[in-house]
């Protein structure tokens, strides 16, 4: 008699998932299956029961559902479906209440006010989306937001008001992944397509062009495509989830990283402002390091280049930056990040400031302030992790 198989149980990992490319349907477990389409999408697809009834149903694309949100969602339908429930109705149910993408802002508006200290901040936020995205999309479900109609409001500011057409691309990104969050969306976010068809803005002099945040994760997720040394590419995004100079990651040796500790200290002679600074390492960002340590042939740099001992050139990230055909800087993920924590975080602006290794302009606050707020800084990266690898 033939011993009968069980069944999988969480047997799909991160790891996995990303080394997978040959189409077909992969078991994780409790019904839970990632499909690999043709085209090498990625999608989950939740199989269960519903009134004597085997049936499929959709849980999104990997892209904007982890494989954490994916077992949670499986959970939830499944436990609705042995109570007698259709969770595939009560899907199509929620859809029928969609909100318009005016009500979604709204909504979105209503849960950051809390985090911030005056209403200005709030009145400018909803000012912006006013004037820029409601004409084109205000009345329109969340639903059915589609990369076009976020190009409509961009085009006529994208070059004559750069700076705010980027704060307004971002806010509409952020309503989007509100709206898929609560269930309203599925699919992609439109916005991460739209610079296909936006002109590139003239860069300021002085300043490095940045990338809006809200692109950060899908700009993560597009790394392991990119024509490069593995090195390079587990550098780039360790630079991005620890918003350091590239300087600092290109030649960061092992002697500076405290396992146990989970500290990257780095050296006076290699920060900008001549001061020895720690960075927490948290979440993506030691799994990184131990790809890098497993790789290591005898080098004391963390990313070696091609010879042992010499580091990386500088001109390697904006060689990747190039072949993605992207048109902004490796340091503009700096700003990136400071965009995100003031828009999207709580965080006091000094704890930002501190995790960017800032210096402190004003005198009297540098003479008081002798902590790093390394605690605090722990807890901020990790947020930052978390949203950067939202889609990995």
């Amino acid at each position: 008699m033939k011993a009968r198989r069980k069944h999988p149980q969480k047997a799909l990992t991160p790891l996995r998932i990303n080394s997978l490319s040959q189409p077909g349907r992969y078991a994780d477990g409790n019904g839970l299956y990632l499909v690999v389409d043709e085209s090498g999408a990625k999608r989950w697809v939740l199989r269960t029961v519903v009134h004597g009834k085997r049936r499929d149903m959709g849980l999104g694309s990997l892209r904007l559902v982890s494989l954490a949100e994916a077992r949670g969602k499986a959970i939830e339908y499944r436990k609705l479906a042995r109570e007698g429930g259709d969770p595939i109705a009560a899907k199509r149910s929620a859809q029928a209440t969609v909100p318009t993408f005016a009500e979604a802002a709204r909504t979105t508006l209503d849960q950051r006010r809390a985090g911030w200290k005056d209403g200005k901040s709030a009145s400018q936020w909803l000012k912006s989306l006013s004037a820029y995205a409601f004409p084109i999309m205000g009345d329109k479900r969340v639903d059915r937001i589609e990369t076009s109609d976020v190009l409509r409001a961009l085009s006529p500011i994208w070059l004559s008001k750069p700076e705010t057409a980027r704060r307004v691309r971002q806010r509409i990104s952020l309503v989007l992944d509100w709206a898929k969050a609560a269930g309203h969306r599925s699919g992609d976010n439109p916005v991460e397509g739209v610079g296909k068809g936006l002109p590139r803005q003239t860069e300021k002099r002085g300043h490095f062009s940045a990338i809006p945040f809200a692109e950060v994760p899908h700009f993560v997720q597009r790394l392991p495509e990119v024509t490069t040394s593995e090195f390079a590419r587990l550098a780039f995004e360790f630079l991005i989830l620890t918003a350091a100079r590239t300087n600092e990651v290109l030649r960061a040796e092992w002697p500076e990283v405290d396992f146990k500790m989970a500290i990257w200290t780095i050296p006076g002679e290699r920060m900008k402002a001549g001061r020895e600074h720690r960075v927490p390492l948290v979440g993506r960002t030691m799994l990184l390091l131990n790809s890098a340590r497993e790789m290591n042939e005898g080098s004391s740099l963390i990313f070696p280049g091609r010879t042992v001992g010499t580091p990386m050139s500088n001109m390697v990230f904006l060689m990747m930056l190039r072949r993605m055909e992207a048109n902004f800087t490796a340091h503009g993920f700096r700003s990136a990040f400071r965009d995100w924590a003031a828009e999207s975080t709580n965080f006091p602006r000094e704890v930002c400031e501190m995790a960017l290794a800032h210096a402190i302009k004003d005198k009297t606050e540098a003479a008081y302030r002798r902590g790093d707020l390394f605690d605090k800084r722990r807890q901020l990266m990790q947020e930052w992790n978390n949203f950067v690898a939202s889609k990995i």
